[in-house]
């Protein structure tokens, strides 16, 4: 089976698709009160749609002439100095927090990583979405 090569603008619809997922789960943890199963559903839409993001940063990149990067943390680090994000050490949390859900960590993170999804993460992923649109003329 044949691949078609990604676009920037393929990947940001991508990821918009992915955050409107995102915000509807919120909605709906507004509306109807936090479960364990919603939790976990908030986090596997943020972590989906904050890979979008970093793959759409790169195709950005790459769009640009720039060579790939090595790591979420580099993309990151980029992007904030290329004004395509406006928090930079409010996504490099992002990076840390999702590193810290990792269940090879013995302490319990999922309920300080969803208070951080719908209180700031969110947020940063709306920017994200306003710069890259507007960068890309969307």
């Amino acid at each position: 089976m044949k691949v078609l090569p990604r676009s920037v603008e393929k990947c940001l619809a991508d990821y918009k698709d992915s955050l409107e997922e995102l915000k509807d789960i919120r909605d709906l943890a507004k509306s109807k009160g936090l479960n364990e199963k919603l939790e976990q559903k908030i986090i596997r839409v943020f972590e989906i749609t904050h890979e979008l993001a970093l793959t759409t940063i790169g195709e950005y990149f790459k769009k640009e002439g720039r060579k790939p990067f090595s790591g979420s943390r580099d993309a990151t680090v980029d992007a904030f100095h290329e004004d395509l994000i406006d928090d930079g050490e409010g996504w490099l949390d992002m990076i840390i927090c999702r590193i810290k859900y990792n269940p090879i960590y013995p302490e319990d993170y999922q309920p300080v990583l969803v208070q951080n999804i719908l209180g700031r993460y969110i947020k940063l992923f709306e920017n994200f979405e306003r710069k890259m649109s507007a960068k890309l003329g969307d």
